[in-house]
């Protein structure tokens, strides 16, 4: 299933849903999944990351519905590589915020 094939069935499934709940109620629930999501990765267990990945990216897609944005074009934004430095993998210097991010 692409990206679009994915955001057309949260259409189909949510949409009507989503759009009585409104575009800031339904970014706070994709929070709330990300949230799950860390949580999942702190306690190591793939069973609960898998489906937290899955309810992340279902909550992405009624997001960008709602918004009108069309993922699958949006992802083309790394079709080149890294949108900074266009390299795969990406050649740009590790800085301070890179850091942050890896550390366990």
């Amino acid at each position: 299933m692409t990206i679009g094939e994915f955001q057309e069935l949260m259409a189909r499934t949510y949409l009507g849903r989503d759009g009585r709940r409104g575009i800031h109620a339904t970014f706070s629930w994709l929070v709330e999944e990300v949230g799950e999501l860390s949580r999942a990765l702190r306690e190591k267990d793939p069973e609960a990351i898998r489906e937290e990945m899955a309810d992340v990216l279902a909550w992405l897609c009624s997001l960008a519905n709602l918004a009108g944005v069309d993922l699958e074009k949006a992802a083309s934004k790394y079709a080149g590589g890294c949108p900074r430095c266009s390299s795969s993998p990406c050649s740009c210097p590790e800085d301070a915020a890179d850091n942050l991010l890896s550390r366990p």
